[in-house]
């Protein structure tokens, strides 16, 4: 069964589903449905235990993100589908992220995520630390033989310098994830989806990941950080810069995970050069503070 047919055969659509692929997705496969009562993103996607994705913690995570007023409803879950309401507005870019109005809406929900889903969730909650992450993909990369061992014993030594720059952490129901792709303006509002990799974290992993996902200039981290936390004391600012990096080289070694076992058309070689680059500016950045 192909996922359109699998998309067309659940048993929530009113008259026949118009099914529209939907682009941009590099874990899942996604499609814009409208039927004769509703318009719905279907998302088709199964555990992917080289990436720790649980679909059952996604839902959780996807219900209690609507019930904080983060993310749009689930419409209906079964094994290897999640349906979602269709927002009416843009995918963000990175291009976005320039513009001080839109960072500040950007951290200000990035904010309420953190400090509301909590009050919603149900169920086990998966811890997102990663570090723990980054041991797991060179353990993985290791064993599978993939290009880039080579390149291993260097990252990880320096996850051991950027963990313990780190520190104690407070934790924060984190994102995880923050892809420009993942944010969505509807003209008056953000809206951030996709919860495959929720979890407890420290708050400076989803502030990192947004500033190296993003390309936030030294002025806007500040920015962004003052408006999050009030004050940058130096202190905060290296352990920040610490866990930006490693934000960076989580995604990194996700990439080259992907480039063995992801079946999905996307050029993971290239995202891994240039995610890479992004994690080498950054731990050189963190080496000057």
């Amino acid at each position: 069964m192909t996922p359109t047919e699998r998309v067309k055969g659940l048993p929530i659509w009113q008259g026949a589903p118009r099914v529209v692929p939907l682009g941009g997705g590099i874990t899942n496969i996604n499609f814009v449905v409208e039927d004769d009562a509703q318009k719905v993103v279907v998302r088709i996607g199964y555990d992917i235990p080289v990436h720790q994705i649980s679909r059952a913690n996604e839902l959780a995570a996807s219900r209690a993100a609507h019930a904080a007023g983060i993310s749009p409803a689930v419409v209906h879950h079964e094994a290897g589908a999640l349906v979602i309401g269709f927002i009416e507005g843009r995918t963000l870019t990175a291009a976005d992220f320039t513009e001080d109005a839109m960072l500040v809406q950007a951290v200000d929900l990035v904010a309420r995520a953190h400090r509301e889903i909590p009050q919603h969730f149900r169920g086990p909650a998966a811890l997102f630390w990663v570090f723990q992450v980054l041991r797991d993909y060179a353990a993985r990369l290791r064993e599978d033989g993939s290009a880039h061992v080579g390149l291993l014993d260097g990252l990880m030594a320096e996850a051991v310098v950027l963990e313990t720059a780190v520190g104690p952490v407070d934790l924060v129901f984190g994102h995880n994830d923050l892809l420009p792709a993942n944010f969505i303006h509807d003209g008056a509002r953000l809206w951030l989806i996709d919860w495959d990799y929720a979890g407890f974290n420290s708050p400076l992993f989803d502030l990192g990941g947004l500033a190296a996902n993003n390309g936030l200039s030294k002025r806007q981290e500040l920015l962004m950080l003052e408006r999050y936390f009030g004050d940058v004391a130096p202190e905060l600012w290296r352990r920040y810069l610490a866990m930006k990096a490693a934000a960076a080289l989580r995604e990194t070694l996700w990439s080259m995970v992907s480039e063995i076992h992801s079946e999905l058309d996307f050029d993971y070689a290239g995202y891994t050069a240039q995610n890479l680059a992004t994690y080498r500016a950054g731990f050189a950045a963190f080496q000057q503070s």
